[in-house]
């Protein structure tokens, strides 16, 4: 483990946002020496991550902006019952974000975003390793691989080219017949005859408690967590010197992390940003006593959600809503994915259920940003990880904690640059 030298170890970083990507930044920057302390409003665990499908998505590489988009956003906008759904009163303020995100549906754009991304989902095992115990690893991440299953053999053939683009990135995947998902998931026999199996996917036992176990580490590792809400930085020349609370209190730092998913907006103006995030709502319905037993996550990819077993309950989710700037949620979509899923499993009880949303922060080419900034030198960028999280927050911590001590990476960070969008 790197470390700074004596004269530096009482160096201090404050990380703004205690979600996934924040408490992993924390942790790394504790393992070069650095005193950190976490500033978040809510309690560890209540964070985007969450409510996520808690799949730890290797291969995911692929940019939403896949060709033909084009020729659906008109039917989001009309049936809101669908996978991805757009409401159409956010469409004005969205246009714009469109433009840019239509402009990566091109097959070279694709191609370019997906290497860059499978140069990060590469070291999320890895990177995890080093965060947590081999006990933790085991208890906390489930060693199975993720299955995807759909009506009819066009859901396959509509993955075949972007996973022959994965194969050659390095991420396999093996077609599945009837038979193969009954022996996987004798739950679902009879039910699918086509899918496809991601042996290098893993899914969490649970969301929450993963982060909450992440954030008990860094507290038992000496770091300090705050419950409160940042609402600028002090600035003494080219760099920060404090971030100020909503209470007025200032925490000084000599160096600062924003990795506060979509409430980082309210610093770009600050840090001199123009980048393009909008929040994604996507949401959940955990199942407390399914009476139904799953043994992998599996993506119904025709219905745009998925099943992941974990210790509270049945998780299902991942339908997403493009709502512009609107935080009402609207909950009709979670009830929506539990009554497809019902169909799908009907003998699962669904007498005790929770919902949930998350607001993921996403890009319009899907990839991060892992910057830092060019106003304030020592403000350092984690954000925009979209539905990938929870898959790339060891990663994009290592990277950070390697943008602090001004250590070359091993990663080309060009690709997740915060200028991307001038």
């Amino acid at each position: 483990m790197n470390t700074l030298s004596s004269k530096q170890t009482a160096q201090h970083a404050v990380v703004v946002g205690g979600g996934i990507v924040g408490v992993c930044c924390a942790l790394y920057l504790q393992r070069e020496g650095l005193q950190v302390t976490l500033i978040d409003p809510a309690k560890a665990g209540e964070s985007t991550a969450k409510w996520s499908c808690g799949q730890l998505s290797v291969g995911e590489i692929i940019p939403l902006s896949k060709p033909g988009i084009l020729t659906k956003i008109p039917g989001w906008m009309l049936d809101q019952t669908g996978p991805l759904a757009l409401r159409p009163q956010a469409l004005p303020a969205l246009v714009p974000w469109f433009l840019r995100f239509l402009g990566n549906a091109r097959h070279a754009r694709i191609e370019s975003i997906a290497e860059a991304m499978s140069t990060l989902t590469h070291h999320v095992f890895a990177d995890y390793a080093r965060l947590l115990d081999e006990d933790d690893l085991q208890t906390l991440i489930v060693n199975r691989p993720v299955m995807q299953v759909f009506n009819t053999p066009a859901g396959v053939d509509s993955e075949r080219d972007h996973n022959h683009l994965r194969r050659q990135l390095g991420f396999e995947s093996q077609t599945l017949n009837a038979d193969d998902i009954a022996d996987l998931e004798p739950t679902l026999a009879g039910k699918f005859s086509h899918g496809i199996l991601l042996p290098q996917w893993r899914f969490v036992t649970d969301t929450e408690g993963f982060i909450v176990a992440l954030t008990n580490s860094f507290l038992a590792k000496g770091g300090k967590r705050i419950n409160a809400s940042v609402t600028h930085f002090q600035e003494a020349g080219a760099s920060a010197s404090a971030v100020v609370l909503e209470s007025g209190e200032n925490i000084s730092a000599d160096h600062f992390v924003v990795a506060s998913g979509i409430g980082a907006r309210r610093f770009f103006s600050q840090l001199g940003l123009n980048v393009p995030l909008q929040p994604v709502a996507g949401y959940q319905a955990v199942v407390k006593d399914p009476g139904v037993s799953l043994n992998h996550s599996v993506i119904y990819g025709d219905g745009g959600f998925c099943f992941t077993p974990m210790t509270r309950g049945l998780q299902i989710g991942g339908t997403i809503e493009f709502a512009g700037n609107s935080t009402k949620p609207n909950f009709k979509r979670a009830e929506l994915i539990l009554e497809k899923a019902s169909k799908i499993l009907p003998q699962m009880n669904i007498k005790n259920v929770e919902f949930g949303v998350g607001y993921r922060p996403l890009l319009p080419d899907t990839k991060p940003i892992i910057d830092r900034s060019e106003k304030l030198k020592n403000v350092l960028l984690a954000m925009g990880h979209g539905q990938l999280g929870l898959t790339l927050g060891a990663v994009t911590g290592r990277l950070i904690a390697d943008l602090a001590v001004k250590r070359d990476s091993d990663i080309n960070l060009a690709p997740f640059s915060a200028y991307r969008f001038k």
